[in-house]
């Protein structure tokens, strides 16, 4: 049997319990900075580099817009009501039987941005929105 990667294009999103349909997930991404330091009394005539703190990129979903659905938005008025309602989020990939094969879990995200649709006369594609997320760590599990 040939190995092949997995395709990317079956997976789902969870929070607060809830299973919810996004067309895309982007932004899964974890960097650790670089700490350079060189002392006066070194032989080496260079710095050496250490590594320092995580930082997490903030993850955009994009899902179709439907009428009455407005989670995006009050979510994100929770935000800007100083109230700050933070999700644990559980994205993942799944195999042909549904069941996940690849999870990240969020911690403790919240939305920095929401954006609607646009609006175009002449394109017949589905109305999409946007939601952008910051977040406080990223683990990804990896099953056999």
């Amino acid at each position: 049997m040939a190995n092949y990667p997995l395709p990317k294009f079956h997976f789902r999103v969870e929070w607060g319990g809830a299973k919810i349909g996004f067309s895309e997930v982007s932004g899964l991404s974890v960097e650790t900075d670089v700490i350079e330091y060189r002392d006066g009394s070194s032989p080496e005539y260079h710095k050496i580099k250490m590594p320092g703190m995580q930082k997490f990129g903030n993850i955009t979903m994009k899902r179709g817009t439907f009428q009455g659905d407005n989670d995006f938005y009050k979510w994100w008025q929770t935000v800007a009501l100083n109230t700050i309602e933070r999700r644990d989020i559980t994205i993942s990939l799944l195999n042909e039987n549904h069941e996940p094969v690849v999870v990240w879990k969020v911690k403790n995200a919240w939305p920095t941005k929401v954006q609607s649709t646009d609006l175009k006369s002449d394109d017949n594609g589905a109305a999409i929105e946007t939601i952008e997320l910051a977040h406080e760590g990223l683990v990804i599990q990896n099953g056999d």
